[in-house]
């Protein structure tokens, strides 16, 4: 049971945090950065939500510092929308496979061709 409870809270979650990135944090650090998933504990005492972000390492980190920053507004207006007593500590992590995948198209067009000669 609080397994779905924490899985409904992600998406809640989720939601209210792709929506503060829709309609701007006003921090011009965070650039094009897409929330992939939220995990919440059993307890809804902590959520990691995971993001991608289009562009290079410094994109990156900019971004990185950014929602880091905006941590405690993001929670009072998580607060504010999903009514709950207490609103799960965040943790911002960088969501590596959406690399990983790019890393693995690469890889299959560079065989490709050495496939096409034999």
């Amino acid at each position: 049971m609080s397994s779905q409870r924490s899985q409904r809270v992600g998406e809640a979650i989720h939601h209210e945090i792709s929506q503060l990135l829709i309609r701007g944090l006003k921090d011009p650090r965070i650039g094009f950065t897409t929330i992939t998933g939220v995990e919440v504990t059993p307890d809804l005492r902590m959520a990691k939500v995971y993001y991608t972000v289009i562009g290079d390492d410094a994109c990156r980190q900019a971004s990185a510092a950014g929602l880091n920053s905006s941590i405690p507004f993001i929670r009072q207006q998580l607060g504010r929308a999903l009514r709950l007593r207490f609103v799960p500590e965040l943790r911002f992590e960088y969501d590596q496979s959406v690399d990983y995948g790019n890393r693995i198209e690469e890889l299959l067009r560079e065989v490709k061709p050495a496939d096409d000669q034999g």
